[in-house]
């Protein structure tokens, strides 16, 4: 039996264990640095599959490293899996989808690995949609959890199959003013207006906007403005997202709006707090032939009534699997769970993550992942390729 072979009959063995768990997860939505329940069920199916599975990882309560290891020397290759949910709304995002897919991704590329050599690995990485403690990968990066991979895949549920897009660098940071509280009306002399600062931050923020590059976004929200219309605010908070096209100009954009705010704070006399809440996120390098070599499985499966994105715009989104990218060759295409167009973080999204072609996806995209990891396994080469062209693509 070829390795192909031996692959495609476990997935296809193993696949409604993993739509169980995939619909499991989707029924119990935690939201990062929360996902006992959703890290659980993947990490005791890693321990079922023959995974050396450690907890409670780079910082992440949640978070896990599973690996497998072959007794035969050969590359070292990430699967990266996500589970959290959206506030509110749920797994608006399919990552009920995704951290099954690529367990099971593993689980099958770990039935011919002994006989091949190397290191199969998965990450369980909390909070890619943000929040507390969120966006992980960038702490497995900074704690070194990349630096002995060759290579990191994963793939994304989404409306249409489509190649690794570019993402958008963001700093989500938090703005808070600390001023004095005074009776508004018989003595606002004596008191520090806090919310001033704040808005005074907002439309400085505004009036930045005219002034940068067309690839930034800034977008915020007041978190507090004061508890009563009578007392001079003591406190005021604001929480901004800004992005940018590259680290560089992210950089940049970033020490801009720290003026704003030490600005803000002189004209009212407010001391301030300002920085991250949460751990940055870095844009997506494209590592082009890393997703050819996914696509030509995509051919291989002749998968019917296929929709492929053959344009790949910048997404005005952000991720922190570009963390990842911005170390070692990285992808994330999508795979299709509607035969209609779906906005993602919406009510149609959460539906299709649990719908019959969306449990169908795992089963898919396992097997792309799969025989994608095989062709660096078994072809050294192609593994050096995808490397240069990575670094090649830093460097630019």
């Amino acid at each position: 039996m070829s390795n192909i072979t031996k692959i495609q009959s476990y997935i296809k063995e193993s696949l409604p264990t993993y739509q169980d768990l995939a619909l499991d997860i989707h029924d119990h939505p935690e939201v990062s640095n929360y996902e006992f329940y959703s890290s659980e069920v993947l990490v005791k199916q890693l321990k079922a599959e023959g995974f050396e599975v450690q907890y409670d990882v780079a910082g992440h309560r949640t978070g896990f490293d599973a690996r497998y290891k072959s007794e035969k020397i050969g590359p070292t290759l990430v699967f990266l899996a996500e589970y959290d949910a959206l506030p509110g709304i749920g797994h608006a995002c399919g990552h009920n989808l995704f951290g099954t897919t690529s367990v099971l991704a593993a689980s099958a590329l770990k039935q011919v690995v002994d006989e091949i050599g190397g290191e199969i690995r998965v990450y369980g990485t909390p909070g890619e949609e943000g929040g507390e403690n969120g966006s992980a990968k960038g702490s497995f990066v900074r704690e070194g959890f990349f630096e002995d991979v060759d290579a990191a895949l994963c793939v994304h549920p989404s409306y249409k199959y489509g190649k690794t897009t570019p993402s958008l660098a963001n700093d989500p940071v938090d703005i808070k003013f600390f001023g004095r509280a005074s009776h508004a009306s018989a003595a606002p002399e004596k008191g520090i207006n806090a919310l001033d600062a704040v808005i005074q931050t907002y439309n400085a923020i505004n009036a930045l906007r005219e002034h940068l590059p067309a690839d930034v976004r800034i977008h915020g929200v007041i978190t507090d403005g004061g508890v009563a219309a009578n007392v001079v605010p003591e406190f005021a908070s604001a929480r901004f997202y800004l992005r940018a096209a590259t680290r560089t100009t992210l950089n940049e954009v970033y020490e801009k709006v720290e003026n704003i705010v030490k600005g803000a704070a002189l004209q009212t006399g407010c001391t301030y707090e300002f920085g991250l809440f949460q751990n940055s996120v870095d844009d997506t390098i494209v590592t082009p032939s890393f997703d050819e070599l996914f696509f030509k499985q995509v051919e291989a499966l002749n998968i019917p009534e296929i929709e492929i994105e053959t344009e790949i715009p910048i997404s005005l989104g952000s991720t922190d699997v570009g963390n990842v990218s911005q170390v070692i060759p990285t992808i994330q295409p999508t795979v299709s769970i509607s035969d209609t167009y779906i906005a993602g973080h919406s009510i149609e999204f959460k539906a299709a993550a649990r719908s019959e072609k969306g449990l169908a996806s795992i089963g898919i995209g396992a097997e792309l992942l799969a025989r994608t990891a095989l062709e660096l396994f078994i072809n050294p080469e192609l593994v050096k390729e995808v490397k240069n062209e990575h670094q090649a693509a830093i460097k630019n």
